[in-house]
């Protein structure tokens, strides 16, 4: 009977404990995703002079041997040589599935960020 006691208190008191969580579930933390692509280096314009084509811009890195030229949508480029660089994968819900959205963001206060380009030029993440 005692043990019987002990066994009905050890399972009420595992049943009403408390779990803290913080920061993200399991689920999120594979929603978005950060990865160190290296000090931005320099930008080349891809862009015909146009005005209705796109704008691409190629990200080029201290890590360019690793990753390669870096698309990006944008006219212009304002990161600063040596900031570091990362690329950032987030999923976008959409109704009953989704996609996902990378963008290459500065980890500085004045947080700049440009969404990458679907086009691959040698785009190795």
């Amino acid at each position: 009977m005692k043990k019987l006691g002990f066994l009905l208190l050890m399972l009420s008191g595992i049943s009403c404990a408390t779990t803290e969580r913080s920061g993200l579930s399991s689920q999120d933390e594979l929603v978005v995703t950060r990865k160190y692509v290296g000090n931005f280096v320099n930008y080349s314009n891809t862009s015909t002079s146009s005005l209705i084509g796109p704008h691409i811009l190629l990200i080029k890195t201290s890590q360019d041997s690793v990753y390669g030229n870096i698309p990006i949508c944008a006219r212009r480029c304002k990161f600063e040589p040596g900031e570091r660089l990362y690329v950032k994968r987030g999923y976008q819900p959409n109704g009953r599935s989704g996609y996902w959205v990378y963008q290459i963001e500065n980890d500085k206060g004045n947080k700049i960020w440009y969404r990458l380009n679907d086009l691959e030029y040698g785009l190795k993440l």
